[in-house]
């Protein structure tokens, strides 16, 4: 009894939508599994890695009985992945066994009991939803995602500050050395919400949200955040604890500023970091009048020294950086200029673009 059948190109992409948080090896062996739960013509997946999960649902053909179970996913993909896109697959779930047939192929997959699957239990109540488009949504978290702790100990540094308030969406990331910040305005007013995203769901949500104008809807509960889009439901829990105060850290009135090239400025730093070694990644900036130089040398006595035309009239300045933190944000910005906002040698920078006030990237110096 054949009870589900489409091509394989479809298949696949909606089992690779909701697999990418799927551990290989997991304290609970089901957790590797994907849920499937077919009725008549409607095909829902689920996946869960306690949390966080995503589900989504699609229509597909072959309406001849109902079923519910759970089956390996990496397996999955990786069978789907050696047949033609426009092939014919079927799905038949059989005594504890998932048959999959394609052309001349045939598949035996062990399977566990979908009762035993383990779904998110969703908070009670959820805060008022309000939603913004995709790709702005994408935009917004490669504007600061880099800027993301990796396995910071201070846990609360490893993701994504979200904070709506009236008609804004600010997202802030910092790891304790660079911080970023964006915004975009909402078509709601919304009351203040401020919850902080895991780095796995943050980079989750980066793959899965596309280009297209379709809106994504969000909604925060206190330790959770549920967002859907695109025929996706997506649940997550949140990191506890207090984000630092992020307008502290934003330089408010630093007296010397430059406006350069954002490719130019991204390819010299891109060519002084050959010359700087793992261990230390320092580079240092001179600006002057009209000059700035960018240098590095390491342990073995190379050295580099790249110059750049600029258009700028104030105080010699002499200040070091972690030459990866200015690569990282050049990198994750689209427009053709930058700012850069300077006091002193000892003091952070600001990187902003201009006429955008709603980018601010800060780095403190580094002794050099």
């Amino acid at each position: 009894m054949i009870v589900l059948k489409a091509t394989q190109d479809k298949v696949l992409a909606i089992l690779q939508s909701v697999s990418g948080i799927v551990e290989r090896r997991h304290t609970l062996p089901i957790l590797a599994n994907v849920l499937i739960r077919k009725t008549g013509n409607a095909l829902q997946l689920t996946t869960s890695d306690l949390e966080i999960q995503i589900r989504t649902t699609a229509e597909l053909g072959g309406d001849t009985g109902d079923f519910t179970t759970t089956v390996g996913a990496r397996k999955l993909i990786d069978i789907l992945k050696t047949m033609p896109a426009d092939q014919t697959v079927s799905l038949e779930s059989s005594q504890a066994r998932l048959i999959l047939k394609g052309g001349k192929s045939r598949f035996t997959l062990q399977t566990l009991p979908a009762e035993d699957f383990p779904l998110v239990q969703e908070a009670a109540s959820f805060g008022p939803s309000f939603s913004v488009p995709q790709k702005v949504l994408k935009g917004l978290m490669g504007q600061v995602s880099f800027a993301m702790a990796v396995q910071d100990i201070r846990y609360y540094l490893n993701g994504i500050l979200f904070v709506a308030e009236g008609k804004q969406l600010s997202l802030v990331a910092t790891d304790g050395h660079r911080l970023a910040f964006t915004s975009a305005t909402l078509d709601v007013e919304v009351p203040k919400q401020e919850v902080i995203l895991p780095r796995k769901t943050v980079l989750e949500l980066q793959r899965l949200l596309s280009d297209a104008d379709g809106a994504i809807e969000m909604q925060f509960a206190n330790n959770q955040a549920r967002f859907s889009f695109g025929g996706m439901e997506f649940v997550t829990k949140l990191v506890e604890g207090k984000f630092p105060d992020y307008n502290r850290v934003i330089p408010r009135n630093h007296h010397n500023s430059v406006t350069l090239g954002r490719a130019p400025l991204l390819a010299s730093l891109q060519r002084t970091a050959i010359m700087t070694s793992d261990k230390f990644k320092g580079v240092r900036l001179n600006i002057e009048p009209g000059t700035l130089r960018v240098a590095s040398n390491n342990a073995e006595q190379e050295e580099a020294m790249d110059e750049l035309d600029i258009d700028y009239g104030g105080d010699a300045i002499e200040i070091g950086f972690n030459v990866t933190y200015l690569i990282d944000a050049l990198a994750n910005m689209g427009q053709d200029m930058v700012k850069i906002d300077l006091a002193d040698g000892n003091s952070s920078a600001l990187l902003t673009i201009p006429d955008n006030e709603y980018f601010k990237y800060v780095v403190m110096p580094m002794r050099i």
